[in-house]
């Protein structure tokens, strides 16, 4: 087993470094108060190559791998804790790649160049009113019309609404949609590149609406409606009905870069932890960090952190070895004790993390001047659910280790 990065992994994470040093790090704070990622920033980043990472070149990609995608991830979170600019980031390296996998080839020219330049947005619309981790349970249907499909329904708690509306060629979402010609279930879902906006175009039967949250603030997360919604063929994501299998794969990866987003937020809560521990001085002049109360715990978190990083990069290996290497030895299914391992361990030890941190600095701790608030929502909101519920991750982990017979019940 080796615990390195490779030479070009290394080199690749230095300029991510670079990059997020120069352009994220001074304006993460403006970008979390005014509640927007700067398109000139999104544009910057594309040229840069962080969207698309482990997308082929032939398709406008990288040609990395979901390594160097969580790597990236990891770095442009600990320069924008609030995690805004990373979930942009992560976006459009996973819902992108599960296109790649499994989209036209049709589609993927026509989508995937435009995502990995930074002119187009790619998300997932999976999330409905009445839940989200019950993707069997959605009710958007789409209808078949000669080769044309036709798709009503609502979708909620979606990132990038407002971001496909701002740029310039648009963007859209891997949706997932029920047909009307199979048994309720799992069985009668297929997915679909759903694309609003494109080429600068908005299309008819799409209705956005904007939520106001209470972190996170720089990526917009909204709602939309579609009514007879027109989707072409060539869009329509594999095989119809195979749909729920596509999408849990797609997840398989996007939890995984959710994770690496939440450690490095909580790599640089620690930071500012080692930083006041040494500095903050009380009772006779001793640095806080000479208390046991407080380095132990520190202690522990430090190593909750690490072991997070573990699960991360493990899911994210062997991401590359089922989809990327083709390892014989590797299925998808193998993919999801490691990824829920690093989806529970990430933003969970996150939020503790943070929670520790800001009761170090005391009332410092609850004043905006401090900023640690703002990796704390940011992270928190991976702690209530989005990209899956925390007791998802809890359940698939029981049920593929102690056996589906017995955890089904």
């Amino acid at each position: 087993m080796d615990f390195q990065f490779s030479e070009d992994e290394i080199r690749f994470r230095d300029s991510v470094r670079e990059f997020a040093e120069r352009y994220i790090a001074p304006r993460w704070v403006e970008i979390d108060e005014k509640g927007k990622i700067p398109l000139d920033l999104i544009k910057r980043m594309g040229d840069q190559g962080l969207f698309a990472i482990p997308i082929p070149e032939e398709y406008g990609g990288m040609g990395g791998t979901m390594l160097m995608a969580a790597i990236a991830v990891e770095e442009i979170a600990y320069h924008d804790p609030a995690v805004a600019t990373a979930v942009y980031v992560l976006l459009n390296n996973g819902w992108p790649f599960a296109l790649y996998l499994h989209g036209s080839e049709d589609a993927k020219n026509e989508v995937l160049p435009k995502v990995a330049s930074g002119d187009a947005f790619f998300g997932i619309a999976s999330t409905e009113p009445q839940g989200g981790s019950d993707v069997a349970g959605i009710r958007t249907v789409a209808r078949k019309k000669g080769d044309k499909w036709l798709i009503s329904g609502e979708k909620s708690f979606i990132s990038g609404v407002r971001e496909l509306m701002e740029l310039p060629v648009g963007g859209g979402f891997f949706l997932v949609a029920k047909t009307e010609k199979a048994e309720w279930g799992h069985r009668n879902i297929t997915d679909f590149v759903v694309l609003p906006k494109w080429n600068g175009k908005l299309k008819e039967g799409f209705n956005p609406t904007i939520y106001d949250e209470i972190g996170r603030h720089g990526i917009s997360t909204g709602g939309f409606t579609l009514e007879e919604f027109e989707v072409d063929d060539k869009f329509r994501i594999g095989e119809e009905n195979k749909g729920f299998y596509y999408v849990l794969e797609g997840f398989n990866i996007a939890r995984t870069l959710v994770a690496a987003a939440t450690i490095g937020s909580a790599r640089w809560a620690l930071d500012k932890a080692v930083e006041w521990l040494r500095e903050r001085r009380l009772f006779q002049g001793r640095p806080l960090a000479s208390f046991q109360g407080i380095s132990f715990k520190f202690a522990e978190l430090y190593a909750e952190l690490e072991a997070a990083k573990y699960f991360v990069y493990k899911a994210a290996w062997m991401i590359d070895k089922v989809y990327i290497e083709k390892d014989p030895t590797y299925k998808p299914k193998d993919l999801n004790v490691p990824v829920s391992l690093a989806k529970l361990k990430g933003p969970e030890t996150a939020t503790r993390i943070y929670e520790e941190v800001l009761k170090w600095h005391g009332a410092l701790g609850y004043t905006k001047e401090c900023n640690l608030y703002r990796g704390w929502l940011g992270t928190f909101s991976y702690t209530i659910g989005a990209e899956g519920a925390q007791n998802i991750m809890r359940y698939i982990i029981a049920r593929d280790v102690i056996g589906s017979e017995y955890v089904r019940g």
